[in-house]
């Protein structure tokens, strides 16, 4: 029996971050949490690239745009939808869930969903910092997809 297990320490690796500026007091504390994990894994500054995109339902376009034009080993998504009291909440989580889903299949690579859905700010603040931080919780799922990936690939 084979057995191919993840790590996050999957070596050399190109990391392309989108993250959304909508929300900032919260996805810049995920953002710092993503690229803490990335640093402390063994991913190298030079081989990071952020993107800022204005929400989180601009995400999607960004992240199809940084794979065709710096062609990571994997992206992470980063962003926050607080609910309120439209639909509005329901569309645009339903866009970005089916627009990263989309790209992971259409380019075959790992993309970690880093995007909060919320019922409140205070919630969100916990998921960035207070009570663990979701970004990095996304980057160190991605180095571990990336990692499967490049044992598969042997």
């Amino acid at each position: 029996m084979e057995m191919i297990e993840s790590s996050t320490k999957p070596g050399k690796a190109k990391i392309g971050i989108v993250v959304s500026k909508w929300n900032s007091m919260i996805t810049d504390k995920m953002l710092d949490g993503a690229l803490k994990a990335l640093r402390s894994n063994g991913i190298q500054d030079e081989d990071i690239s952020v993107v800022k995109c204005p929400g989180s339902y601009e995400i999607p376009l960004a992240v199809q745009q940084l794979i065709q034009n710096r062609d990571p080993d994997g992206v992470i998504a980063l962003g926050v939808v607080i609910r309120g009291g439209t639909p509005h909440f329901e569309y645009v989580c339903d866009a970005v869930n089916r627009g990263i889903t989309d790209l992971i299949l259409k380019h075959n690579k790992p993309i970690a969903f880093g995007v909060l859905t919320t019922n409140d700010v205070t919630q969100a603040l916990e998921r960035a910092g207070e009570k663990g931080n979701k970004g990095g919780e996304a980057a160190l799922a991605l180095l571990e997809m990336i990692s499967v990936e490049q044992k598969l690939s042997n």
